[in-house]
């Protein structure tokens, strides 16, 4: 999607003779998200942690 003021342009999928500029804050990783599965009266217990990796950016330019 474009917007100059009042004229909205959609793509169906993509917008011809546009772009876009962006600058790399940081990679990193998020928090921990803590996966915990136990099945009663069995005595069955897993845990286990998860960071996904992200990359945050910074658009500069359409």
């Amino acid at each position: 999607m474009l917007a100059n003021g009042s004229e909205v342009t959609l793509g169906k999928p993509f917008i011809s003779n546009t772009s876009v500029e962006a600058k790399v804050l940081k990679q990193a990783r998020s928090r921990k998200v803590v996966v915990f599965k136990y099945k009663a009266k069995s005595k069955y217990r897993r845990k286990q942690g998860h960071r996904q990796n992200y990359t945050e950016l910074e658009i500069t330019k359409i």
